[in-house]
């Protein structure tokens, strides 16, 4: 059963009149009004690490990597690998983007601004960009603008996809003004991730425009090579090193274990798929022992196909190897090799192959060197990929770029918007390959929208690959 770490929320309570004598009976100290904001961005932290990037008590990440066909699941088809979905399967999830991230984020910037401490208000936008990304990217429109205004609004009205991406680069340059103000107080240890270092935040910010710059190559009203202009000139002050990447490390103890480690943990029947583990070995990837367990019973590199309709053993199957998803592992969201293929793809749109090349190469070293792979083994890894050209390039790069975005959900956004890795509908496929998913029940119940109509295999706004 997968743990959920922190859960942060905030309770309005109305303050009657009364009698005092020894206490106010009217105010429960342990239901607080008034939380500082260094008590409030831990928990909110963890929250988008455990239920945001690894699923925590929803599905959703977990089951864009089985789109993805990274992740199967041990059980008989159908399930969600062979795209079965239903509404209810995304409720945990709404909630866990509305309810318990977003909101609390809104309430974070709105303190941290009104009390002066505009590094905190920094932090609320970038984190709040980073979930609403995830979410827009997920459900297409969604709500925002009318979102957040509690009991005075019980049923805001869906932004378009157009106006949430608009909203994802206001937010972040706020946020890059806020830390330049340099006002009020700066985190230290409450920060789990960068321990109050606000250049490495400000460059996660501008490594979070060129992401979303680059999502709209393709998307209506746009050009290409101004996307990307938009994006190398972000990157200019994104992230430079492995050491920027924004991660969240954990300890290993009881309740302190990596979300990805409680995914695959037997219970779940979670393994990886043939296809992911298939490619590393075609391509004799040395990155294969680093990232993958061999099967138990048999000592070898083995995915389950998914799609089968028969249980095989759990132990004939790998997990991922410690790196990614040991007790103690760092959850990776934001990695600094995904600011170097971004580099890459966009040099390649503006100016062609051998341009592109040293970023290419750089987002696969510098991920080789993350896992611990020999300068011989990653040179020679290079020269049998061979390099950039104008037929492979963008192949080349967004299949590289996958493999050290290992378990990201940032993946299935590259997958549909340039069909690399180049994925097949999976056996006993109840559709195509879904582009998207569906809004959950519960929404649906309490906030009719007309975008609720929407399949799985609907694009959305930006996708037109």
């Amino acid at each position: 059963m997968k743990k959920i770490y922190y859960i942060l929320s905030f309770t309005l309570i109305t303050a009657f009149a009364g009698c005092k004598k020894y206490i106010d009976v009217n105010n429960d100290p342990n239901r607080p009004i008034d939380v500082k904001e260094s008590l409030m961005l831990p928990p909110i932290q963890m929250l988008i690490s455990q239920n945001i990037n690894a699923s925590g008590d929803g599905n959703l990440s977990v089951i864009l990597q089985q789109y993805l066909q990274v992740m199967a699941l041990n059980q008989v088809a159908p399930n969600f690998g062979t795209y079965q979905m239903y509404h209810i399967d995304m409720d945990g999830d709404w909630n866990s983007i509305y309810v318990r991230t977003l909101n609390n984020l809104n309430l974070l910037s709105i303190k941290a601004t009104t009390n002066g401490n505009l590094n905190y208000a920094a932090i609320s936008k970038i984190l709040s960009a980073y979930t609403l990304g995830y979410a827009t990217d997920a459900f297409g429109d969604i709500p925002y603008s009318q979102a957040f205004k509690g009991k005075e609004m019980l049923t805001p009205v869906y932004d378009s996809q157009q106006q949430i991406y608009i909203q994802l680069q206001r937010l972040l340059d706020e946020s890059i003004a806020d830390i330049d103000k340099k006002t009020g107080l700066t985190p230290g240890a409450d920060d789990l991730i960068y321990l109050g270092n606000m250049a490495k935040w400000k460059m996660l910010a501008y490594t979070l425009k060129a992401r979303f710059y680059m999502h709209l190559t393709k998307a209506p009203g746009t050009s290409a090579a101004a996307q990307a202009q938009l994006a190398l000139t972000a990157l200019s002050n994104g992230m430079q090193n492995n050491d920027d990447d924004f991660k969240i490390s954990f300890s290993g103890s009881a309740g302190a274990e990596n979300p990805w480690q409680q995914n695959f943990l037997p219970g779940s029947t979670f393994v990886l798929a043939n296809t992911f583990v298939d490619q590393l070995k075609l391509r004799n990837d040395p990155r294969l022992s680093k990232m993958v367990k061999p099967a138990t019973e048999t000592g070898l590199y083995t995915g389950r196909q998914i799609g089968l309709e028969e249980i095989g053993s759990l132990e004939s199957y790998s997990i991922p190897a410690d790196f990614y998803a040991g007790a103690s592992a760092n959850n990776y969201l934001v990695n600094y090799t995904e600011a170097a293929f971004l580099k890459a793809e966009a040099t390649f749109i503006i100016s062609g192959a051998d341009a592109a090349q040293p970023f290419y190469a750089e987002g696969v070293q510098r991920h080789m060197e993350k896992l611990g792979v020999s300068t011989t083994d990653i040179n020679n890894y290079l020269a049998a990929r061979g390099p950039l050209r104008a037929t492979n390039a963008i192949q080349l790069i967004m299949e590289e770029k996958s493999v050290s975005n290992f378990l990201n959900p940032e993946n299935y956004t590259d997958w549909r918007r340039t069909g690399f890795p180049v994925l097949n509908k999976v056996k006993n496929a109840l559709s195509e390959i879904p582009r998207r998913v569906l809004y959950p029940n519960s929404e649906m119940i309490s906030n009719p929208q007309p975008q609720q109509k929407a399949k799985i295999t609907d694009r959305l706004w930006w996708d037109n690959n």
